[in-house]
């Protein structure tokens, strides 16, 4: 959290209110469905080289030992790997344990492990289902498509997530 200040996250405007009390709010709710401490501090720094939806990074690249030396090599890979998603070449085929994961930052593709899919898929689902709980604009616009995203990808999620899923989006839209 010393760092998340440091780096200005709490006067960060964003949806649902600032950028530091959404991400604590993700790192809660994977907490809540019983995800690994590594998952967790990923899930509060999963905003810190900024996202496919969310371009405004707290550090640059270069200071990915910065992050690795606060929450651990583990975390930061799961930051670095949520980070670098292109979602447009990414979210159609994630749960294809065959398909490439397309970083965006680099232009490569690879075909990450089910372990680090799963992972992704858990904190894709905490962050979206933390904007749908907290803005109901997010949730009308989007829920749809979450939940569309969401059934996609359902293999990878723990029941926990997926019983979250049902409950901020319900069955249908």
């Amino acid at each position: 959290m010393a760092l998340l200040w440091q780096l200005g996250a709490e006067s960060l405007p964003h949806p649902g209110g600032a950028l530091l009390v959404h991400l604590d709010r993700v790192r809660t709710r994977l907490a809540g469905w019983g995800a690994r401490p590594a998952l967790q501090l990923a899930g509060l720094c999963h905003a810190c080289y900024g996202t496919d939806g969310f371009p405004e990074p707290l550090l640059p690249l270069d200071r990915r030992t910065d992050l690795a030396t606060v929450i651990g090599a583990e975390a930061e890979a799961i930051v670095y790997f949520y980070a670098a998603c292109d979602r447009t070449a990414t979210y159609p085929s994630l749960a294809n344990p065959a398909a490439p994961f397309h970083d965006r930052f680099t232009g490569a593709a690879q075909t990450p492990s089910l372990a680090l899919r799963r992972d992704f898929a858990e904190l894709t689902v905490a962050n979206e289902l933390d904007l749908a709980d907290h803005d109901a604009a997010f949730r009308e616009r989007w829920g749809g498509e979450l939940l569309a995203l969401f059934t996609r990808i359902r293999p990878l999620l723990s029941e926990a997530a997926w019983d979250d899923c049902r409950a901020v989006l319900g069955d249908g839209w």
